[in-house]
């Protein structure tokens, strides 16, 4: 595919976006797992899909969750026509209220993403000033100039859907999550004739999914899942038995409900993340014939063994329920896990999680917990495509172009080869910040800016900013603070003051040294040299560095406070 740079700028720098063409522009998700944030413009309006967050991992102390920077349309928010979601995971709906003042346009979502994206907006306090719309699944919307019509896919939450966006340029299918169940237990079944009818109309270009694009075929359902998890809670009467799974899977939350009921079991729910699904599930209609759920208070009062628990935490997350579970002193209400107790994770682990996960086995295995996962038993099914699921879905919208998104680099480069096998004359994946054009030769007419925000507690910052660079450096290498008072001679006053967390032991012989070597430093400066600050701190910076390489080989974050008599 053609790479130009053809986009022409304003005076302060920002590209100017041809209004003839129907162009995408992925802000967030194109390069990998999480922040889906993506734009469509044509006619000088644009149409955005989803605003989703990035969860920060280990290197990011203090981050809490990550944002796509919406810079690019700053000075578009006039011409924003809608914020459409596909469906309500929080890697598609979790930027809203974050970003939402930034876009200032009206959201539409069916029913159960509403549901949860109104709860995010309460909290927010943006409650009552987002115009939230809720469609219907397999409406159409007129959203001049596009038009978008919702088509039921299947995933692991209730209503995802597929977006139709047609101009008259041509139509985009853009998949969102998707997965092939032709008996959901929760939701309607995937609107293959709608699908079919798409790819008669011609498909002009599919934005589509690239999680599983490696995995093998797996001929097992929800329902497969729902029996097994039945059959294994059997194996263990008398135990306590903790399940954890995502929150927002509503199927397999109702699942474990089946499997502990059959098994006489009541079912409590710890963690204020399912707490928050289930009142959106039961609001939209869903969780019917399932009685109330224990609070954890409740919970403490049953006879032990009598009662299932389905815990936050299946990622690790250091403050889910589950972690709680695993600490002296147990959960809310005095519940508590005992040796011979059972922990199921029915779950995958999402890429990045890895160590936090295996660091919650590891104190659960500490306290002689049995731990299942789905490498023991059918606990788990994932939400998204496997084996042939992604050949079948391009054989019935036969796109001209194909646009992976939503995948780690060998997942999106390897979905490309296998559309250029399947026969798309097209296929590309973008980076975020791209913008092609749709058209029968489509291109690539350049960049636009694009980054990733941290909300670091109450604030928003970029990712690249000082404030984050030198938290990971204080993290990574430790932090050395040297306070040094000079006469009015320029010698130095008694001892430096330094504080070197995390790299010398403070009154230790290699304390003392440090010290020395920083009164050696400035003992060799001639008398401009000393007269001057900078460079009486450069050269304290310039013995503390070479000490700490040799000592410990470390180069930590370093100030230098210098204080005149």
């Amino acid at each position: 595919m053609n790479k130009l740079n053809s986009l022409e700028q304003t005076q302060d720098g920002t590209p100017v976006i041809p209004t003839d063409k129907f162009v995408f522009v992925p802000l967030g998700g194109a390069t990998g797992i999480g922040m889906n944030f993506f734009a469509y413009g044509y006619r000088g309006k644009w149409l955005l899909v989803d605003c989703g967050i990035g969860f920060a991992g280990d290197g990011l102390p203090g981050v809490d969750l990550l944002l796509p920077d919406p810079k690019f349309l700053a000075d578009k928010k006039q011409d924003i026509i809608a914020l459409v979601i596909t469906h309500g995971h929080e890697d598609h709906i979790g930027a809203i209220p974050y970003l939402w003042r930034d876009l200032n346009c009206p959201v539409y979502a069916t029913p159960f993403a509403a549901e949860l994206i109104e709860s995010k907006l309460d909290e927010a306090g943006l409650l009552g000033r987002v115009e939230l719309n809720v469609v219907e699944p397999g409406s159409a919307l007129d959203l001049s100039p596009f038009e978008v019509e919702f088509i039921s896919m299947t995933h692991s939450i209730p209503e995802p859907n597929a977006l139709a966006i047609r101009t008259k340029k041509g139509l985009v299918v853009h998949t969102g999550d998707w997965k092939i169940d032709n008996e959901p237990l929760i939701g309607e079944k995937m609107d293959w004739e709608a699908l079919k009818d798409l790819g008669k109309e011609g498909v002009l270009a599919l934005v589509c999914d690239s999680t599983n694009v490696f995995a093998e075929a797996c001929d097992k359902t929800e329902l497969d899942v729902r029996h097994s998890l039945t059959n294994l809670i059997a194996d263990w009467p008398g135990r306590q038995i903790a399940v954890t799974c995502f929150a927002s899977n509503v199927a397999r939350i109702e699942s474990i409900c089946h499997a502990a009921k059959a098994n006489g079991r009541e079912v409590c729910l710890m963690g204020r993340s399912l707490w928050r699904i289930d009142a959106a599930a039961r609001a939209t209609g869903y969780f019917k014939g399932l009685p109330p759920f224990l609070s954890e208070e409740e919970a403490a009062d049953r006879e032990p063994g009598r009662v299932l628990f389905i815990c936050t935490g299946s990622q690790g997350e250091p403050f889910s329920a589950l972690n709680q579970l695993a600490s002296k002193s147990g959960g809310r209400g005095g519940i508590r896990l005992l040796p011979g107790d059972v922990v199921i994770f029915s779950s995958r682990v999402i890429p990045g999680n890895e160590k936090s996960i295996a660091l919650l086995q590891k104190r659960l295995r500490a306290k002689e917990l049995k731990i299942i996962t789905h490498h023991d038993a059918l606990v788990h099914v994932s939400g998204h495509y496997s084996g042939g699921e992604l050949e079948k879905l391009y054989a019935v919208l036969k796109p001209h172009i194909a646009l992976p998104v939503h995948g780690e680099a060998m997942e999106l480069e390897a979905h490309v080869e296998l559309a250029k096998q399947w026969g798309v004359p097209y296929a590309e994946a973008l980076q975020d910040g791209d913008v092609i054009s749709l058209t029968e030769t489509p291109e690539i007419l350049g960049d636009v800016p694009t980054g990733i925000l941290a909300l670091d507690g109450k604030r928003i910052v970029p990712l690249n900013s000082d404030v984050i660079r030198k938290r990971q450096k204080m993290v990574d290498d430790g932090t050395l603070v040297a306070t040094i008072v000079l006469n009015a001679a320029g010698q130095v006053l008694g001892r430096p003051q330094i504080a070197a967390f995390g790299l010398v032991e403070p009154n230790s012989p290699e304390m003392d040294e440090l010290t020395a070597s920083i009164i050696t430093e400035l003992g060799g400066l001639d008398t401009d040299q000393i007269a001057s600050d900078e460079l009486v701190e450069t050269a304290a910076r310039t013995a503390i560095r070479r000490f700490l390489k040799a000592y410990c080989g470390k180069k930590p974050l370093i100030e230098v406070h210098l204080v005149r008599i």
